[in-house]
């Protein structure tokens, strides 16, 4: 988030004056993940970074600048949050309207996407939900098997003026997209639905819409910014969507960065200062609120009556540090945020030791051992008594908090002592549940390998390289309990961070052992993890695709972390790690953390030095390899 002193003023803009009546404005928000309020419940404080109702400030404010105006949102709104895991479990009171809808409805939105996780607990809710929605709810790539479905589009009418005064009509057709994958990474939706291929869907639909009468064309993509060209059931497929005839504007999606920024610039096709897509405006608003994309079209009216698309600015805006909640939208959500607020402090057990992911990704993260701890206990009660029980049983989990594209301030941070169900929540935050297969050594190694693409390389005597590739999501690292082995930096990685093969010779992993014995490739484990790794789109999942599964989605992970400490009721976990890196004499890497890090004791002294902050706000690191 920029410095708010560099903030650009909400009046008075010399760079993004008001538009006149020719211009219709599209505002959007993307990726809101129950991010209504300025509130983090996880480090149970105000937050000057998340909050629809901080974006509610900025989208007035540009709804008030324009004559013709539409607000849309492009999905993943139910899911992400304590307050979304209550409402789905109806663990709190609210009246007969879900907080994020009743917050949506009293912001006007004209119409909206469904994301990914507005599925994760299940169709039957997510229909009642949307039920309550004043304004459109589009998944032109589903069906709906039994039962109603959601809309494929709409068309929304605008009123331009001229500068003769007159009035004239503009229609809004708008289409909405989500991961085709969906349907795989929520297994038990698929008796239930079909997410079929954005563009293939868009092929076929898109020239409909414009039959119906729509003018412009705006597609909401929950999806990222991937590849130019169209390949099969691609997860972002925004720029490809773009390159398509009749569409005219994409809000892109999913992965929760911004567009158009710097980052993006020199990639084949897109204009990161411009703000486009394979030449079409196109925006992606971050998330939780975090910005507002602002797309002005200006029309110029042809002879033909009909209006004609002259030219377009694409922005997406920083809501500012010190916005206000806007009471339109924290008044209908009030009650839901005070029982979350008491749900959380209910008291679960103690902790001996301080659970955090400031430095998860050099080795050091107890929190992520207690959750494969727990999962490791489940895992061996419910196979106890069969024919599996003499297996050794592992656990692999992922640090679902700890920076990258959240920022700064998202990392996992519990203090020792009591825990509370905000500190299990800030442990895991997913409504995942817990799968079990058998597994080999030679795949375990397979897995690491994937699992190893989060790390770039590092010659020998390489200074101060970055440790981490910006294009791996840290959350898809995952660490694997009751093995040990070594990544070596110096070699190729074996994988792109999307999972192909990039190099099949390349082999990073070292000396894995199981209880301080090499392990072999034929030898036999069983795998804790969840079903969204086991997903057939999964990073992991072509490696073990045949394997024998002897849980299926069981337990929720939240529920057996839960369960584990209260039988335990004083946590202890090991501090040492079971994984490191090769040691590379004379050789550096840099990464980021969180701020509070600086303030704690660093878990490896004669290793790591504190640098100080970022321009980001990220604390930085260097370890000596």
């Amino acid at each position: 988030m920029p410095d708010r002193n560099t903030m650009r003023p909400l009046d008075g803009d010399p760079a993004h004056p008001a538009p006149d009546g020719m211009v219709l404005r599209i505002l959007a928000t993307s990726d809101l993940h129950m991010h209504l309020l300025p509130y983090d419940y996880l480090a149970n404080r105000p937050s000057d970074r998340i909050g629809l109702a901080r974006t509610a400030g900025l989208i007035q404010a540009r709804r008030a600048e324009a004559q013709a105006c539409l607000l849309v949102d492009n999905g993943d709104i139910l899911q992400g949050g304590p307050m979304g895991d209550l409402a789905a479990r109806r663990a709190m009171p609210f009246a007969g309207t879900h907080p994020a809808i009743a917050a949506m409805n009293a912001l006007g939105y004209d119409a909206a996407a469904l994301g990914n996780h507005d599925f994760n607990f299940g169709l039957p809710f997510l229909r009642r939900t949307m039920a309550k929605a004043r304004f459109p709810v589009l998944a032109a790539n589903l069906t709906v098997h039994r039962g109603p479905g959601f809309a494929a589009s709409c068309i929304v009418t605008r009123h331009l003026t001229a500068p003769d005064g007159t009035r004239l009509p503009l229609r809004v057709g708008v289409i909405g997209f989500l991961p085709p994958q969906t349907e795989e990474w929520d297994q038990d939706l698929r008796p239930q639905m079909r997410s079929d291929d954005i563009l293939d869907c868009a092929a076929a639909r898109v020239p409909r819409l414009r039959a119906q009468g729509a003018d412009i064309i705006v597609a909401l993509a929950h999806s990222g910014i991937g590849a130019p060209h169209a390949a099969p059931r691609m997860e972002h497929a925004a720029h490809a969507l773009a390159a398509l005839t009749d569409v005219d504007v994409v809000i892109a999606g999913h992965t929760h960065e911004v567009f158009p920024a710097p980052r993006w610039q020199g990639r084949p096709g897109i204009d990161a200062l411009r703000g486009t897509l394979a030449g079409k405006p196109a925006v992606m608003p971050g998330y939780g609120g975090s910005h507002l994309g602002v797309i002005d079209l200006r029309f110029a009216w042809g002879a033909d009556g009909r209006p004609t698309l002259a030219g377009f600015s694409a922005r997406a805006e920083p809501v500012p540090a010190d916005m206000p909640a806007a009471p339109l939208v924290a008044r209908p959500i009030a009650t839901a945020h005070r029982a979350t607020l008491r749900q959380l402090s209910a008291r679960v057990g103690r902790s001996g030791s301080a659970l955090n992911s400031h430095f998860s990704v050099v080795g050091h993260d107890c929190g992520l051992r207690l959750v494969n701890l727990a999962q490791r206990w489940h895992v061996r009660q419910r196979l106890a008594g069969t024919a599996h029980a003499h297996l050794p049983v592992l656990s692999a989990s992922a640090p679902y908090r700890a920076g990258g594209r959240g920022g700064p301030h998202h990392f996992t941070d519990v203090p020792a002592g009591t825990l509370t169900l905000r500190h299990l929540s800030d442990l895991y935050s997913f409504p995942n549940r817990i799968t079990a297969i058998r597994i080999t050594g030679a795949q375990l190694r397979g897995w690491l390998e994937r699992s190893a693409s989060l790390f770039n390389r590092v010659p020998a005597g390489s200074r101060d390289m970055p440790l981490l590739n910006r294009d791996f999501p840290v959350y898809n690292f995952d660490v694997i309990d009751g093995i040990g082995w070594r990544i070596d930096l110096s070699a190729p990685s074996r994988y792109h961070p999307d999972g192909r093969l990039a190099c099949d010779r390349a082999t990073r992993i070292r000396d894995l052992t199981w209880q301080t014995r090499p392990v072999t490739d034929d030898q036999e484990f069983v795998l804790a993890t969840n079903s969204y790794r086991l997903a057939s789109c999964g990073l992991f999942s072509p490696l073990v695709s045949r394997n024998t599964i002897l849980l299926d989605r069981d337990a929720l992970t939240q529920d057996v972390l839960r369960c584990y400490i209260r039988r335990q009721r004083q946590i202890r976990v090991p501090a040492r790690p079971n994984w490191g890196f090769v040691t590379q004499p004379g050789s550096s890497v840099l990464f980021q953390t969180a701020p509070t890090a600086l303030a704690r004791p660093l878990p490896d002294p004669d290793r790591l030095q504190a640098l100080g902050l970022d321009e980001d706000g990220f604390a930085v690191m260097r370890l000596m390899l």
